[in-house]
């Protein structure tokens, strides 16, 4: 038995900390929060994701939650011309997403963390290590220390203290554009219901209506809503005032108006600020990074969380198959290297076709692309790339990939 620690108690942090403990080790979770809370909107979960959670026996209750998506449709705002047009179905084995609301899927995760009595230090954040080559000892945001443990585990974001003080090498890129976000009753608001539907005018702008299900089983249906924003210029849109705001929205969706009826002031709003990193190695002796900690990117593929549960699980099956922890870390590294490479690769190429401010990326985007995305073997390409299995993403987990036929 090992006792390791895990900063973060996020869905990364909180499914790691189920896995280790069901697997004998002594698990410590360390939160910044006083209490752990989901951060957020709306996300989908992939069929990897889904797999993850299957084995952690949280299938069923996150499916009870979520709302099934089966395709992934946008079109030019002005003239109706598909743009973006993805069928789960197009891939094999009866593939689909699920969207959820951050909620729902910390809550599921987070009332299992509970019955498992995991222990947990809240309120206290992870500023600095010592020791990293043989027994971490954590630094708190108070002046005491934490450990010796075993193993520490970094799941705490993009903006983690001790990946920037570990890794500085590894340069994190701003992006120029992020979202406003928001979530709202799913009432009135017309939209296809099993997808992802979003309206376009070039590359700067971008209006997304996403349902996600509910908090509770028999809870009220929701639909998480997203505009593209540049960073820059958020303030002035505020400046600016709602209504203003919203009465530009509805010149590109006028349908969206009964949607926009619910937001009446901008604190229904968060505004989402992203980043591009991928880290060469995600391990500094042994420290190890997971999640948004190790790899961050912009939300244009949908793989964030699902990344997140796919790391944990790899790094679980490593703990459980090699004779001691610095093989373990190795497997990890190594077992998640191509799969994450190569979905930060296709993040960063395809973002500035649906974020930025290149008149002739869009042009491209909705001239070619998406002619060319509706001829074999593009629909198939396309559906494996948006359920995240390009390439092989269980054999580094030990994970067998769910039945989705049998539901």
């Amino acid at each position: 038995m090992n006792k390791i620690a895990i900063c973060g108690a996020g869905p990364a942090g909180l499914a790691m900390a189920l896995m280790l403990t069901r697997a004998g080790h002594e698990v410590e979770v360390i939160e910044r929060f006083s209490e752990p809370a989901p951060v957020g909107s709306g996300l989908i979960l992939q069929p990897t994701g889904l797999t993850v959670l299957h084995h952690l026996g949280l299938y069923d209750r996150i499916m009870s939650l979520g709302h099934r998506i089966d395709r992934l449709w946008g079109t030019d705002a002005k003239t109706g011309r598909p743009v973006l047009d993805v069928h789960y179905g197009a891939g094999p084995f009866g593939r689909f997403g699920l969207a959820v609301q951050r909620a729902a899927l910390f809550e599921t995760l987070h009332d299992a963390f509970v019955r498992e009595g995991i222990p947990i230090l809240t309120g206290r954040q992870v500023v600095g290590v010592r020791d990293i080559e043989s027994a971490p000892v954590l630094v708190l945001s108070d002046g005491s220390t934490s450990g010796p443990y075993c193993l520490a585990i970094d799941a705490t974001g993009s903006r983690s203290q001790l990946m920037n003080a570990l890794c500085p090498d590894d340069v994190s890129v701003e992006l120029a554009y992020g979202a406003f976000w928001a979530t709202l009753d799913a009432a009135d608001m017309p939209y296809e219901p099993n997808a992802l539907v979003q309206r376009y005018e070039h590359a700067s702008v971008m209006i997304g209506v996403l349902p996600v299900g509910r908090l509770t089983p028999d809870g009220r249906e929701k639909v998480a809503f997203f505009w593209s924003q540049k960073i820059a210029e958020a303030d002035r849109t505020r400046a600016d005032g709602i209504d203003a705001w919203k009465a530009r929205l509805r010149g590109y969706w006028p349908e969206a108006s009964v949607m926009l009826e619910e937001i009446t002031g901008w604190e229904q709003l968060t505004l989402a600020r992203y980043q591009h990193r991928t880290l060469a190695r995600p391990a500094r002796g042994r420290v190890v990074f997971i999640g948004d900690a190790a790899h961050c990117t912009s939300p244009q593929l949908g793989q964030g969380a699902n990344m997140a549960l796919l790391d944990a699980a790899a790094l679980a099956h490593g703990l459980a198959t090699k004779a001691n922890i610095d093989q373990a870390i190795d497997r990890y590294c190594r077992g998640r290297r191509n799969h994450v490479r190569l979905f930060q690769l296709f993040s960063r190429m395809f973002t500035p076709f649906y974020q930025g401010d290149s008149r002739a990326l869009s042009f491209i985007r909705d001239q070619v692309v998406s002619t060319v995305a509706r001829i074999p073997p593009a629909p198939r390409f396309l559906a494996s790339l948006v359920s995240g299995t390009m390439l092989d993403p269980f054999s580094a987990t030990g994970l067998k990939e769910r039945d989705w036929i049998k539901r």
